[in-house]
């Protein structure tokens, strides 16, 4: 007897329709799985008997084939136990389920017919809503996760008793919704506050300047200068995720198995701050079965890179890629996955190997040749990709205890969204274009005008700092950031005059 149900595999942060078919026939006791299935997939067979047994069924003793569609897409993983078992009940006759084939399945089976967690199942929710089917079983775990797919029921499941009951109409079960609209405008403050940090008037402003346009910044300073405390605040001053986006978010981290255990959305904008060991696959994303890296666990937040000349030079360079097209493409022989990685690149670094280049209050012990090999650990190419770069002295410890407590992050994150309001409605009709750093060169005319004095004052710049065509127009974007932040309509003079001085470390450091 032949069944037949649903499922996914994954591709990328994508999902494929898997066909399950299940084929048993009388003859000798055999299981063979086709359809290029992985090892994991290959040991269903031994999970999926067992389970059957532990569950109160007799167990199979005949000749089965299962058959995963299409043969040319590798299956990866333990989320076809459940479809597989369930199909071979019906395919044997221990259940009858005609409808079967209107239902998505996923989940992972323990010997005792318990059903486990499986990664990527918001991705199979959403291509089992495509194809039309009516609801989907999931392990209990993943129901959160799934069910905020609209336009799916979503029926939650412990073991594989209560699955085959369920479709057997021997139970109901009640199916989860979330209301994904209602999740997101549930969002909080994220991270620590701004009013912690003393001092750094400039470098707050820096930040504030990147976040409200969602560009890259680099920090250099000595040790102790307070950069990573003011990178961690970072995220406090984010604009809050869209439903779009956080869907967006939460896809990459399931088919990443980042999500935690009944975590159902990705709620805050990611902020991944990889350690400098990273290799460039973890960096970039890759592997045998390609997995997303962290430049796409950044997506839609911050990638933070601390002590950014310790990183591998290979580790860096793989950054350009995604820092300038938003997206990253593994390929491989049989096909090539594209993960999305649009994200706010923040780095810090020292001025030099012992950190205190530059510092009125320390000797630096390095010599020049040092310092220049130190610095170009980091290519130009990828510093042209980095909009703001500025410097973070040390603030003495005297002089802490004299200063105000600093501006509160909620006081920063409503001029941030003021001119992120300005910036939608100015992109509206460009697809693709979400703030000022994703302005297409061919729109820097446009978008950004400049006035007579600003235009000249920008050509002085342009020769002085010695820009190349690509700095060149990420000054413009950032003055149009800072006219935006103004409330401007027009960048003035005073706007690309700021925005000139975040570059200056072009000269004064790499030259």
């Amino acid at each position: 007897m032949l069944s037949k149900c649903y499922s996914g595999a994954l591709y990328g942060v994508e999902a494929r329709t898997v066909e399950i078919e299940v084929f048993s026939a009388s003859g000798s006791p055999q299981f063979t799985i086709v359809g290029l299935p992985d090892q994991a997939v290959k040991e269903a067979k031994d999970r999926v008997s067992t389970a059957i047994g532990n569950s109160g069924f007799k167990r199979v003793e005949s000749n089965v084939t299962v058959n995963l569609a299409p043969a040319d897409v590798r299956k990866e993983g333990p989320l076809y136990d459940l479809p597989i078992a369930t199909a071979l009940l019906v395919a044997t006759g221990r259940i009858a389920c005609p409808d079967l084939q209107e239902y998505g399945l996923a989940g992972e089976l323990a010997l005792s017919g318990e059903v486990r967690r499986v990664g990527g199942i918001l991705p199979i929710a959403l291509e089992m809503r495509r194809i039309g089917k009516r609801g989907m079983i999931v392990p209990q775990e993943n129901a959160a996760e799934a069910a905020v797919v609209d336009g799916l029921d979503i029926y939650p499941v412990r073991t594989l008793r209560e699955a085959v009951d369920f479709v057997a109409g021997r139970l109901k079960i009640e199916p989860v919704h979330t209301e994904l609209a209602e999740l997101v405008a549930r969002q909080d403050g994220q991270g620590e506050d701004f009013s912690d940090v003393k001092g750094q008037d400039a470098a707050r402003r820096a930040i504030e300047v990147a976040v409200a346009g969602g560009h890259n910044l680099l920090m250099v300073g000595p040790p102790g200068s307070g950069k990573t405390m003011l990178a961690r605040r970072i995220p406090s001053i984010l604009p809050p995720l869209t439903p779009a986006e956080a869907l967006e978010v939460t896809r990459i981290h399931s088919v990443a198995g980042e999500l935690k255990t009944r975590e159902s959305l990705v709620l805050h904008r990611p902020f991944r701050a990889p350690h400098h060991t990273v290799s460039p696959v973890g960096l970039l994303g890759g592997g045998t079965h390609p997995a997303p890296g962290e430049v796409s666990l950044a997506h839609r937040g911050v990638l933070f890179l601390d002590e950014l000349p310790e990183f591998r030079r290979d580790a860096l360079e793989v950054l350009r890629q995604p820092v300038e097209d938003g997206h990253v493409t593994i390929a491989r022989a049989a096909a090539a996955c594209d993960f999305p990685s649009r994200f706010m690149l923040v780095a810090a670094m020292n001025p030099c190997p012992c950190g205190y280049a530059g510092d009125k209050r320390h000797e630096c012990r390095c010599s020049s040749r040092q310092v220049h090999d130190y610095r170009n650990r980091v290519s130009g190419p990828l510093l042209d990709r980095i909009d703001l770069q500025i410097e973070v002295p040390s603030v003495p410890c005297g002089q802490m205890t004299d200063l105000p407590p600093g501006e509160p992050s909620a006081a920063i994150r409503a001029r941030v969204l003021r001119a992120r309001e300005i910036q939608r409605r100015r992109f509206a009709d460009m697809p693709g274009v979400h703030c000022n750093a994703d302005i297409r060169a061919r729109d820097l005319g446009r978008v950004c005008r400049l006035d007579a004095a600003a235009q000249a004052w920008l050509r002085a710049a342009l020769v002085e700092l010695d820009l190349s065509a690509r700095a060149y127009d990420r000054v413009l974007k950032v003055a149009r950031t800072i006219a935006d932040l103004a409330g401007a309509e027009a960048v003035n003079e005073e706007h690309v005059f700021e925005a000139s001085q975040y570059r200056a470390l072009d000269r004064s450091y790499w030259t």
